[in-house]
Protein backbone atom coordinates (compact mmCIF):
# COMPACT_ATOMS: atom_id res chain seq x y z
CA UNK A 1 0.00 0.00 0.00
CA UNK A 2 2.84 2.37 0.40
CA UNK A 3 3.36 2.26 -3.64
CA UNK A 4 3.48 5.38 -5.45
CA UNK A 5 2.21 4.58 -8.76
CA UNK A 6 3.35 7.12 -10.92
CA UNK A 7 0.50 7.18 -13.36
CA UNK A 8 -2.01 7.82 -10.49
CA UNK A 9 -3.31 11.19 -10.45
CA UNK A 10 -6.09 12.72 -7.65
CA UNK A 11 -8.30 15.63 -8.98
CA UNK A 12 -10.05 17.27 -5.56
CA UNK A 13 -13.43 19.16 -6.41
CA UNK A 14 -12.89 21.79 -3.68
CA UNK A 15 -15.65 24.45 -5.41
CA UNK A 16 -18.74 24.00 -3.15
CA UNK A 17 -20.20 25.85 -0.65
CA UNK A 18 -22.02 23.60 1.58
CA UNK A 19 -25.04 25.51 2.51
CA UNK A 20 -26.65 22.98 4.99
CA UNK A 21 -23.94 23.28 7.10
CA UNK A 22 -24.18 26.82 7.85
CA UNK A 23 -23.03 29.14 9.71
CA UNK A 24 -20.12 27.33 9.58
CA UNK A 25 -19.87 26.77 6.06
CA UNK A 26 -20.44 30.18 3.89
CA UNK A 27 -19.54 31.85 0.82
CA UNK A 28 -16.03 33.35 1.54
CA UNK A 29 -14.79 30.08 3.30
CA UNK A 30 -16.61 26.89 2.76
CA UNK A 31 -16.59 24.11 5.37
CA UNK A 32 -13.75 22.22 2.92
CA UNK A 33 -11.24 24.65 4.64
CA UNK A 34 -12.92 23.87 8.14
CA UNK A 35 -11.61 21.66 11.16
CA UNK A 36 -14.93 20.68 11.42
CA UNK A 37 -14.09 17.44 13.09
CA UNK A 38 -11.58 18.75 15.46
CA UNK A 39 -8.37 16.50 14.76
CA UNK A 40 -6.36 19.55 13.71
CA UNK A 41 -6.08 19.03 9.73
CA UNK A 42 -9.12 20.95 7.61
CA UNK A 43 -11.32 18.39 5.14
CA UNK A 44 -9.12 18.97 2.29
CA UNK A 45 -6.09 18.63 3.95
CA UNK A 46 -7.41 15.44 5.28
CA UNK A 47 -8.27 14.22 1.76
CA UNK A 48 -5.23 14.96 0.42
CA UNK A 49 -3.29 13.07 2.87
CA UNK A 50 -5.32 10.48 2.52
CA UNK A 51 -4.24 9.58 -0.60
CA UNK A 52 -0.51 10.45 0.37
CA UNK A 53 0.00 6.33 -0.31
CA UNK A 54 -1.10 5.84 -3.71
CA UNK A 55 -1.13 9.08 -5.65
CA UNK A 56 2.86 11.62 -5.92
CA UNK A 57 1.85 14.96 -4.89
CA UNK A 58 2.84 16.73 -7.69
CA UNK A 59 -0.05 14.31 -9.51
CA UNK A 60 -2.76 16.39 -7.31
CA UNK A 61 -4.78 18.92 -8.98
CA UNK A 62 -7.39 21.08 -6.80
CA UNK A 63 -10.54 22.43 -8.85
CA UNK A 64 -11.77 25.31 -7.02
CA UNK A 65 -13.79 28.72 -7.36
CA UNK A 66 -11.11 31.12 -8.31
CA UNK A 67 -12.11 32.97 -5.10
CA UNK A 68 -10.83 30.08 -3.18
CA UNK A 69 -7.21 29.81 -4.73
CA UNK A 70 -5.28 31.46 -2.00
CA UNK A 71 -6.98 29.49 0.66
CA UNK A 72 -6.43 25.92 -1.31
CA UNK A 73 -2.60 27.54 -1.38
CA UNK A 74 -2.56 28.97 2.10
CA UNK A 75 -3.63 24.84 3.05
CA UNK A 76 -1.80 22.91 0.95
CA UNK A 77 1.32 24.82 0.75
CA UNK A 78 3.36 21.88 -1.16
CA UNK A 79 0.75 22.20 -4.01
CA UNK A 80 2.92 24.15 -7.69
CA UNK A 81 0.48 27.17 -8.68
CA UNK A 82 -0.35 24.87 -11.49
CA UNK A 83 -1.71 22.43 -9.64
CA UNK A 84 -4.31 24.46 -8.83
CA UNK A 85 -7.28 24.78 -10.73
CA UNK A 86 -9.23 28.18 -10.86
CA UNK A 87 -13.11 28.00 -12.12
CA UNK A 88 -14.72 31.72 -13.15
CA UNK A 89 -17.80 30.14 -12.69
CA UNK A 90 -19.44 27.14 -10.64
CA UNK A 91 -21.21 25.05 -13.35
CA UNK A 92 -21.27 21.49 -11.44
CA UNK A 93 -19.15 18.88 -11.83
CA UNK A 94 -19.13 17.82 -15.17
CA UNK A 95 -16.70 20.49 -16.00
CA UNK A 96 -14.79 20.69 -13.54
CA UNK A 97 -13.94 17.30 -13.91
CA UNK A 98 -13.33 18.01 -17.66
CA UNK A 99 -11.13 20.54 -16.97
CA UNK A 100 -8.62 18.45 -14.70
CA UNK A 101 -9.17 15.48 -16.88
CA UNK A 102 -8.21 17.31 -20.07
CA UNK A 103 -5.20 18.65 -18.17
CA UNK A 104 -4.44 15.59 -16.93
CA UNK A 105 -4.85 13.44 -20.50
CA UNK A 106 -2.28 15.90 -21.86
CA UNK A 107 0.29 15.29 -19.60
CA UNK A 108 0.27 11.80 -19.06
CA UNK A 109 -2.54 10.12 -21.69
CA UNK A 110 -1.67 6.76 -19.63
CA UNK A 111 -3.11 8.34 -16.27
CA UNK A 112 -5.50 6.66 -13.99
CA UNK A 113 -7.67 9.28 -12.51
CA UNK A 114 -9.21 9.19 -8.77
CA UNK A 115 -11.74 12.46 -8.60
CA UNK A 116 -12.86 13.01 -5.30
CA UNK A 117 -14.89 15.66 -3.36
CA UNK A 118 -12.68 18.15 -0.62
CA UNK A 119 -15.24 17.55 2.37
CA UNK A 120 -15.70 13.84 3.24
CA UNK A 121 -14.92 12.00 5.49
CA UNK A 122 -13.35 8.55 5.86
CA UNK A 123 -13.00 6.90 8.83
CA UNK A 124 -11.43 3.71 8.06
CA UNK A 125 -8.50 4.67 5.61
CA UNK A 126 -6.51 1.90 5.12
CA UNK A 127 -9.87 -0.64 3.90
CA UNK A 128 -10.36 2.80 1.58
CA UNK A 129 -7.34 2.69 -0.23
CA UNK A 130 -7.89 -1.31 -0.68
CA UNK A 131 -10.54 -0.64 -2.61
CA UNK A 132 -8.92 2.63 -4.38
CA UNK A 133 -6.43 0.71 -5.12
CA UNK A 134 -8.68 -2.60 -6.89
CA UNK A 135 -10.42 0.33 -8.62
CA UNK A 136 -7.22 1.42 -10.27
CA UNK A 137 -6.02 -1.47 -11.33
CA UNK A 138 -9.41 -2.35 -13.30
CA UNK A 139 -9.48 0.93 -14.59
CA UNK A 140 -6.18 0.82 -15.90
CA UNK A 141 -6.33 -1.90 -17.84
CA UNK A 142 -10.17 -1.53 -18.77
CA UNK A 143 -12.58 0.75 -20.13
CA UNK A 144 -14.73 1.33 -17.43
CA UNK A 145 -15.94 3.78 -15.11
CA UNK A 146 -15.58 3.28 -11.45
CA UNK A 147 -17.73 4.84 -8.13
CA UNK A 148 -17.40 4.51 -4.65
CA UNK A 149 -20.57 2.50 -3.09
CA UNK A 150 -21.22 2.57 0.52
CA UNK A 151 -23.88 0.25 2.21
CA UNK A 152 -26.59 2.31 3.10
CA UNK A 153 -27.13 2.45 7.21
CA UNK A 154 -30.47 4.12 7.19
CA UNK A 155 -33.41 5.51 4.91
CA UNK A 156 -31.64 8.57 3.97
CA UNK A 157 -33.32 10.79 1.03
CA UNK A 158 -30.24 13.30 1.37
CA UNK A 159 -28.56 10.98 -0.66
CA UNK A 160 -28.25 9.46 -4.44
CA UNK A 161 -28.48 5.52 -5.03
CA UNK A 162 -26.74 2.77 -6.95
CA UNK A 163 -28.44 -0.42 -7.83
CA UNK A 164 -25.81 -3.09 -8.82
CA UNK A 165 -26.13 -6.79 -10.35
CA UNK A 166 -24.55 -8.96 -7.70
CA UNK A 167 -21.96 -11.10 -8.84
CA UNK A 168 -20.35 -12.71 -5.54
CA UNK A 169 -17.49 -12.20 -4.05
CA UNK A 170 -15.71 -9.71 -7.05
CA UNK A 171 -15.01 -6.42 -5.97
CA UNK A 172 -16.67 -4.42 -8.78
CA UNK A 173 -20.22 -5.05 -9.55
CA UNK A 174 -22.09 -3.60 -12.87
CA UNK A 175 -23.98 -0.72 -11.96
CA UNK A 176 -27.68 -1.10 -13.12
CA UNK A 177 -29.13 2.40 -12.29
CA UNK A 178 -28.70 5.58 -10.30
CA UNK A 179 -31.78 6.96 -8.07
CA UNK A 180 -31.21 10.82 -7.03
CA UNK A 181 -32.25 11.79 -4.29
CA UNK A 182 -35.42 9.51 -3.51
CA UNK A 183 -38.47 9.93 -1.70
CA UNK A 184 -38.56 7.98 1.76
CA UNK A 185 -40.35 5.49 0.61
CA UNK A 186 -38.73 4.76 -2.18
CA UNK A 187 -35.50 4.90 0.36
CA UNK A 188 -36.58 2.45 2.69
CA UNK A 189 -37.68 0.29 -0.46
CA UNK A 190 -33.65 0.37 -1.15
CA UNK A 191 -32.74 -0.52 2.09
CA UNK A 192 -34.57 -3.42 2.20
CA UNK A 193 -33.38 -4.58 -1.29
CA UNK A 194 -29.78 -5.08 -0.16
CA UNK A 195 -28.67 -4.06 -3.36
CA UNK A 196 -28.85 -0.59 -3.48
CA UNK A 197 -25.71 1.25 -1.78
CA UNK A 198 -25.14 5.16 -1.56
CA UNK A 199 -23.00 7.33 -4.25
CA UNK A 200 -20.06 8.35 -2.55
CA UNK A 201 -19.29 10.55 -5.40
CA UNK A 202 -16.05 9.56 -5.98
CA UNK A 203 -14.70 8.20 -9.23
CA UNK A 204 -11.90 6.03 -10.85
CA UNK A 205 -11.14 5.70 -14.73
CA UNK A 206 -8.37 6.54 -16.87
CA UNK A 207 -8.01 9.08 -19.30
CA UNK A 208 -8.76 7.63 -22.12
CA UNK A 209 -12.41 6.34 -20.37
CA UNK A 210 -13.47 9.21 -19.34
CA UNK A 211 -12.54 11.38 -22.12
CA UNK A 212 -14.56 9.10 -24.29
CA UNK A 213 -17.13 9.26 -22.07
CA UNK A 214 -17.13 12.81 -22.19
CA UNK A 215 -17.43 12.32 -26.10
CA UNK A 216 -19.96 10.40 -26.05
CA UNK A 217 -22.19 11.25 -23.67
CA UNK A 218 -21.69 14.99 -22.75
CA UNK A 219 -20.45 16.10 -26.75
CA UNK A 220 -20.62 19.76 -26.12
CA UNK A 221 -18.53 19.46 -23.47
CA UNK A 222 -15.87 17.24 -24.90
CA UNK A 223 -15.64 19.51 -28.08
CA UNK A 224 -15.40 22.49 -25.94
CA UNK A 225 -12.60 21.68 -23.59
CA UNK A 226 -11.16 19.11 -26.10
CA UNK A 227 -9.95 22.43 -27.62
CA UNK A 228 -7.39 23.18 -25.30
CA UNK A 229 -5.62 19.94 -26.58
CA UNK A 230 -5.55 21.27 -30.05
CA UNK A 231 -4.47 24.59 -29.52
CA UNK A 232 -2.03 23.31 -26.87
CA UNK A 233 -3.50 25.43 -24.02
CA UNK A 234 -2.92 23.59 -20.88
CA UNK A 235 -0.14 23.85 -18.53
CA UNK A 236 0.91 26.86 -20.30
CA UNK A 237 -0.07 30.76 -20.10
CA UNK A 238 -3.05 30.25 -22.66
CA UNK A 239 -4.62 28.34 -19.92
CA UNK A 240 -6.42 30.71 -17.88
CA UNK A 241 -7.96 32.90 -20.94
CA UNK A 242 -8.70 29.87 -22.64
CA UNK A 243 -10.73 28.52 -19.57
CA UNK A 244 -12.52 32.27 -18.86
CA UNK A 245 -13.66 31.43 -22.53
CA UNK A 246 -15.07 28.14 -21.78
CA UNK A 247 -16.52 28.40 -18.78
CA UNK A 248 -18.97 31.22 -20.82
CA UNK A 249 -20.12 28.49 -23.29
CA UNK A 250 -20.27 25.76 -21.09
CA UNK A 251 -23.60 23.82 -19.61
CA UNK A 252 -24.25 23.56 -16.18
CA UNK A 253 -24.35 19.36 -15.62
CA UNK A 254 -23.38 17.08 -13.21
CA UNK A 255 -20.96 13.99 -14.14
CA UNK A 256 -24.08 11.68 -12.37
CA UNK A 257 -26.54 12.94 -14.69
CA UNK A 258 -24.66 13.83 -17.78
CA UNK A 259 -22.37 10.60 -18.15
CA UNK A 260 -22.73 7.67 -15.38
CA UNK A 261 -26.53 7.25 -15.56
CA UNK A 262 -25.77 7.08 -19.42
CA UNK A 263 -23.04 5.16 -19.97
CA UNK A 264 -22.88 1.17 -19.81
CA UNK A 265 -19.53 0.58 -18.89
CA UNK A 266 -20.16 1.63 -15.26
CA UNK A 267 -18.96 -0.10 -12.26
CA UNK A 268 -19.35 0.26 -8.43
CA UNK A 269 -17.19 -0.81 -5.83
CA UNK A 270 -18.10 -1.31 -2.49
CA UNK A 271 -16.53 -0.01 0.46
CA UNK A 272 -17.49 0.11 4.26
CA UNK A 273 -15.21 2.74 4.68
CA UNK A 274 -16.54 5.13 7.30
CA UNK A 275 -17.72 7.26 5.34
CA UNK A 276 -20.15 10.53 5.66
CA UNK A 277 -19.83 13.32 3.06
CA UNK A 278 -20.60 15.93 6.26
CA UNK A 279 -23.46 17.52 4.17
CA UNK A 280 -25.64 18.03 7.32
CA UNK A 281 -25.17 18.52 10.73
CA UNK A 282 -26.84 15.79 11.71
CA UNK A 283 -24.31 13.31 9.42
CA UNK A 284 -21.49 15.68 11.73
CA UNK A 285 -23.76 14.02 14.81
CA UNK A 286 -23.59 10.36 13.31
CA UNK A 287 -19.96 10.34 12.90
CA UNK A 288 -18.86 11.98 16.02
CA UNK A 289 -17.62 10.47 19.33
CA UNK A 290 -21.08 11.33 21.63
CA UNK A 291 -20.71 11.50 25.51
CA UNK A 292 -22.79 9.07 27.58
CA UNK A 293 -25.74 11.69 27.08
CA UNK A 294 -25.17 10.98 23.21
CA UNK A 295 -24.36 14.92 23.32
CA UNK A 296 -21.50 15.80 20.95
CA UNK A 297 -19.81 18.66 22.04
CA UNK A 298 -17.20 21.53 19.89
CA UNK A 299 -16.64 24.30 22.72
CA UNK A 300 -16.80 25.45 26.25
CA UNK A 301 -19.58 24.23 27.14
CA UNK A 302 -21.79 23.18 30.67
CA UNK A 303 -24.56 21.38 29.86
CA UNK A 304 -28.02 20.56 32.29
CA UNK A 305 -30.56 18.62 31.36
CA UNK A 306 -29.08 18.39 27.80
CA UNK A 307 -29.14 15.20 25.69
CA UNK A 308 -28.62 14.12 21.78
CA UNK A 309 -27.59 17.16 20.90
CA UNK A 310 -24.70 18.66 18.75
CA UNK A 311 -23.12 21.81 20.15
CA UNK A 312 -20.04 23.58 18.24
CA UNK A 313 -19.22 27.29 19.36
CA UNK A 314 -16.36 29.70 19.45
CA UNK A 315 -13.73 28.19 22.16
CA UNK A 316 -13.10 31.45 24.02
CA UNK A 317 -16.72 31.17 25.17
CA UNK A 318 -18.73 30.06 27.48
CA UNK A 319 -21.92 28.65 26.52
CA UNK A 320 -24.12 27.55 29.29
CA UNK A 321 -27.59 25.20 28.12
CA UNK A 322 -30.11 24.10 29.99
CA UNK A 323 -33.18 21.63 29.05
CA UNK A 324 -32.70 21.19 25.34
CA UNK A 325 -33.14 17.52 23.66
CA UNK A 326 -32.03 17.14 20.46
CA UNK A 327 -30.79 20.35 19.21
CA UNK A 328 -27.99 22.04 16.70
CA UNK A 329 -26.45 24.82 18.94
CA UNK A 330 -23.65 26.65 16.27
CA UNK A 331 -22.00 29.77 16.43
CA UNK A 332 -19.32 30.68 13.90
CA UNK A 333 -18.55 34.39 12.89
CA UNK A 334 -21.35 36.47 14.41
CA UNK A 335 -24.02 34.57 14.22
CA UNK A 336 -25.92 31.52 16.41
CA UNK A 337 -27.94 29.06 14.93
CA UNK A 338 -30.29 26.83 17.45
CA UNK A 339 -32.27 24.05 15.54
CA UNK A 340 -34.36 21.19 16.19
CA UNK A 341 -31.76 18.39 14.66
CA UNK A 342 -35.05 16.54 12.98
CA UNK A 343 -35.60 19.74 11.26
CA UNK A 344 -32.14 20.28 10.03
CA UNK A 345 -33.42 20.24 6.45
CA UNK A 346 -34.72 23.77 7.18
CA UNK A 347 -30.83 25.05 7.58
CA UNK A 348 -30.61 26.34 3.78
CA UNK A 349 -33.91 27.42 3.87
CA UNK A 350 -32.49 29.97 7.11
CA UNK A 351 -29.89 31.00 4.42
CA UNK A 352 -32.11 31.86 1.68
CA UNK A 353 -34.29 33.66 4.36
CA UNK A 354 -30.93 35.46 5.75
CA UNK A 355 -29.79 36.18 2.04
CA UNK A 356 -33.05 37.76 1.50
CA UNK A 357 -33.61 39.84 4.88
CA UNK A 358 -30.07 40.50 6.32
CA UNK A 359 -27.90 40.34 3.49
CA UNK A 360 -25.00 38.44 2.00
CA UNK A 361 -22.29 39.56 4.70
CA UNK A 362 -24.09 36.62 6.44
CA UNK A 363 -24.12 33.58 3.92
Amino acid sequence: MNTIFNNTYLVIMAGGVGSRFWPFSRNKHPKQFHDVLGTGETLIQSTVKRFAPICPNENVYVVTNREYKALVAEQLPDLQEGQILQEPLALNTAPCIAYACFKIANQNPAATIIVAPADHVILRDQIFLTCIQQALEASSHERILVTLGIKPTRPDIGYGYIQYQDNGNLPLKKVKRFTEKPMLKMAQEFLESKDFVWNAGIFIWSADSILGAFKEHLGEVYDLFERGTAIAAYSTADEETFIEAVYKKCPSVSIDYGIMEKADNVFVILGDVGWSDVGTWNSLYSISDKTPEGNVIDGDTMLYDTQNCIIKTPQEKLVVIQGLQGYIVAEHDNILMICQRKNEQQVKDFVTDVKANKGMMYV
